[in-house]
């Protein structure tokens, strides 16, 4: 099993460390419905699932009744 000779100070460690961090997202925006989203991701806009523009899972129709009572 691995052991280390001697420790390693916290300023060594966290200069080692200080690469290891996120990348910002790359946020695009639809050319179709302007909505800005991650890339190679879908995205949804008033109900619908889009992806590349294109809708893939179209919006719910929602029908409203008018009951009079």
């Amino acid at each position: 099993m691995a052991h280390p000779k001697s420790r390693i100070s916290a300023q060594r460690r966290r200069k080692r460390r200080t690469h290891h961090k996120l990348d910002i997202p790359q946020i695009a925006t639809c050319k179709t419905t302007g909505e800005a989203h991650i890339y190679h991701r879908t995205y949804e806009h008033d109900g619908a699932v889009y992806y590349r523009g294109q809708v893939l899972i179209a919006a719910k129709e929602v029908a409203t009744s008018d009951s009079e009572d």
